[in-house]
């Protein structure tokens, strides 16, 4: 009778114990999870005020998209490309969905785009471009578009004639075309002469420390052509320092606070170029809709280089703009 019983609630329990593991693999922690979609970001760290914009606008963006519609997401954030690349590799092993990416140096970061086509991961790019056809999107502001505009401006203000600084970025899709589209226009002119570009690479530290070398070795120079507003404060700095007064005016691109209240107070900044950082969100929504099985209306999207002066600087300053 003992063993009856004993085989009795064996039975039962191991029935029970069988439905528990039937009811977890239904219920399924682990099926859920492996229908949640990831999308992975990977940017470069806050070297300067545009960029801190553009991670904010990012993470904004992605937790949206993580409260609306439960999308998750990874951020990373990388120093310089071997960490940018290491970062990427993280996000492939994560098998995320879908990869947007600022790639700190165009060149540096195509093998790394070209491992994410070949993982089969969709990937948009931010900003600055491969050298590869590996991105599936492309966002990006008018580059070239503000190399033209600003030397028409130079051509302009100084009437064809002189002595012109370049302050550019780092080496990046964003930096030759910026620096290609100011010198074809104003390689017309043979009175306007570049007579030095240097790199400020986007930082407004850098850029003080370049200017600050380029003043002493130039006693003339009529007008400075930087690639980022960021960089422009720091020209700003110098030539305050120096107490330089033949510079007739210095121009930026991006559209930093800044720069619009030195228009709004009549200072040397006389024009920008608009290069908004919250292109990012629609790097981060098209990424999105990727993810979940969207087809991308289109591989480039191009944001428009507005000029601004102080003549339409209220239509964009915000006095609560974090950049």
């Amino acid at each position: 009778m003992k063993k009856l019983l004993m085989l009795s609630l064996i039975t039962v329990f191991g029935l029970a114990g069988c439905g528990s593991n039937e009811e977890t693999a239904s219920s399924g922690g682990g099926s859920a999870e492996d229908d949640t979609l990831t999308i992975g970001i990977s940017l470069p760290s806050a070297t300067h005020g545009w960029m801190g914009a553009l991670i904010d606008s990012a993470e904004k963006q992605a937790q949206a998209l993580k409260e609306s519609d439960g999308i998750e997401y990874v951020m990373t954030n990388a120093a310089d490309p071997n960490k940018q690349a290491n970062d990427v590799d993280d996000l492939i092993a994560q098998d995320v969905d879908v990869i947007v990416m600022l790639p700190i140096e165009s060149a540096a970061l195509t093998p790394v785009g070209q491992k994410i086509k070949d993982a089969g991961i969709p990937l948009v790019i931010v900003d600055r471009e491969l050298e590869n056809d590996a991105a599936t999107v492309v966002v990006k502001g008018d580059n070239e578009g503000i190399g033209v505009n600003a030397g028409k401006y130079f051509i302009e203000q100084l009437q064809g004639k002189g002595k012109i600084v370049e302050i550019s970025g780092p080496p990046s899709s964003v930096t030759e075309q910026r620096g290609s589209g100011f010198k074809e226009a104003v390689d017309g002119q043979e009175g306007m002469e570049i007579i030095a570009s240097q790199s400020g690479d986007f930082s407004t530290e850098k850029s003080l420390e370049v200017m600050q070398n380029i003043l002493q070795a130039n006693p003339q120079i009529d007008a400075v052509f930087t690639q980022d507003d960021g960089m422009a404060l720091g020209v700003l700095q110098a030539i305050k320092e120096a107490g330089r007064t033949d510079i007739k005016f210095v121009t930026g691109a991006g559209g930093a606070k800044e720069v619009f209240e030195d228009m709004k107070n009549d200072g040397l900044m006389k024009a920008t170029f608009l290069y908004s950082p919250t292109m990012v969100e629609d790097a981060v929504k098209i990424a999105a809709d990727i993810a979940q099985g969207e087809e991308p209306a289109e591989p480039m999207v191009v944001k428009e280089a507005t000029q601004v002066t102080k003549e339409n600087v209220d239509e964009y300053y915000d006095p609560e703009s974090k950049f």
